[in-house]
């Protein structure tokens, strides 16, 4: 083991949570949801095949649901 001292900064295990807003997470995943239908659309548009419509959509979500949203 190495003797590194923990640092103190924003550990997930110091129980202090920061809070986000609901107005910051709704913000990112309709971000996310954009971003994944303009990607989407442009898959489907260059393969000509429009089940990446809502490939993209859902990839969106799921992003937009993991990022963390941006500091206020």
């Amino acid at each position: 083991m190495s003797n590194k001292p923990v640092s103190e900064g924003n550990n997930k295990r110091d129980g202090k949570k920061s809070e986000v807003s609901p107005a910051a997470r709704r913000k990112q995943i309709i971000v996310g949801v954009v971003m994944g239908t303009v990607m989407g659309v442009i898959l489907g548009a260059l393969t000509t095949f429009w089940l990446w419509v809502p490939a993209g959509v859902a990839f969106g979500l799921a992003v937009g649901a993991i990022m963390k949203p941006p500091a206020e």
